[in-house]
């Protein structure tokens, strides 16, 4: 007997050149969305198997994580499909009426393959699991109700890696500079001293983040905790559709192939290698670094898409003098001493 019987079309088989050669084929549109929730799921790992093979019907891209704790997902839905996705997720007690943040400015080419995976929790915050209470969480506010805590002078928390809050922000935000959401917490709770009375403002993409940092400051006595309810993705389409002063400087860096979509129209960052205004992120054109940083066009064509001439030289070498040099790098050591983010879109 087939041991992988029943178990067909659980992951991608094909590689990346393949997958986005068949997005840039594809005639019909496509719809961005993020979502999460906090929900006890008993056997995530059942749940994977399932939510996979009915996406994967449904020609849905994008990553997904199951915890017990719940879900967090961000995906490209066919606009030909978008109701039978949306029913699929009702029909899901867990997931019932679950909110959905569809990305205001999209393209369609936001993912190029389903991935859905089980974790031990779906946000990594490094915090004992019994040390606070998930769920007991701030005030989820509009976009007016935002607007208005903004207007009135209101401490406002920008809760996102310092790589995302460079190119776009709330006005006079204070910003942490932590590369991962584990390190941010004890940073924004050092930021925040002294302020336990005042109110709160924290906001961050989808509002995932802002769930579990409100409870941890409400654990740590804070009295008036206020979150943006669905992040800045709601928050543009919500400014868009109702017609609200904007707030947002810059653009919103997302977790997807865009790595970012415009709010407000300012460019507030600069080129990492000659300084002028930019807020394009890109990967190191050479893959063995693929380090996450602004690059201008003129940087980019001068510097072939790399992010130093190290990484330049390397990519004109022969293909096997690149496997050699791999090879030789005890566990894949990193190209550069500085930080790299191969994996910096799985680090929220």
């Amino acid at each position: 007997m087939d041991p992988n019987a029943g178990k067909k079309n659980l992951i991608n088989k094909f590689g990346p050149e393949e997958l986005r050669k068949r997005l840039e084929a594809e005639t019909f549109k496509r719809k961005t969305v993020s979502f999460y929730r906090y929900v006890l799921l008993d056997d995530p790992a059942a749940l994977r198997d399932d939510l996979f093979q009915t996406w994967y019907a449904l020609n849905a891209f994008g990553r997904v994580y199951l915890a017990h704790e719940g879900i967090n997902a961000q995906m490209s839905v066919p606009e030909t499909q978008w109701e039978a996705f949306v029913e699929d997720l009702n029909q899901r007690e867990a997931f019932k009426d679950i909110p959905l943040k569809v990305a205001v400015q999209d393209d369609g080419k936001s993912f190029l393959k389903l991935t859905v995976k089980v974790r031990a929790k779906i946000l990594a915050d490094g915090q004992d699991d019994q040390s606070y209470d998930v769920t007991n969480v701030g005030k989820h506010l509009s976009a007016a109700e935002w607007n208005q805590a903004i207007e009135a002078g209101a401490t406002v928390v920008d809760i996102r890696n310092h790589y995302e809050s460079e190119i776009g922000h709330f006005e006079n935000a204070l910003l942490p500079q932590s590369e991962t959401f584990r390190e941010e917490l004890p940073e924004v709770l050092e930021m925040l001293k002294g302020k336990e009375e005042e109110k709160i403002l924290l906001y961050c993409t989808g509002g995932i983040r802002c769930e579990k940092t409100s409870a941890f400051l409400k654990h740590h006595g804070f009295k008036d905790v206020n979150q943006l309810h669905g992040g800045i993705i709601d928050y543009a389409r919500q400014i868009k559709t109702q017609d609200l002063p904007n707030h947002f400087k810059g653009k919103n860096f997302v977790f997807d192939e865009r790595l970012g979509e415009t709010v407000g129209n300012e460019v507030i960052s600069h080129c990492h290698q000659c300084g002028e205004p930019c807020d394009t992120h890109v990967n190191c054109a050479n893959v063995d670094c693929n380090l996450l940083f602004i690059q201008c066009e003129k940087c980019a064509t001068e510097m072939e898409g790399c992010c130093s001439g190290e990484c330049v030289d390397f990519i004109h070498l022969p293909e096997e003098e690149q496997a050699a040099v791999r090879k030789g790098r005890q566990n894949k050591k990193r190209f550069h001493s500085h930080r790299k983010v191969g994996s910096l879109r799985a680090k929220t």
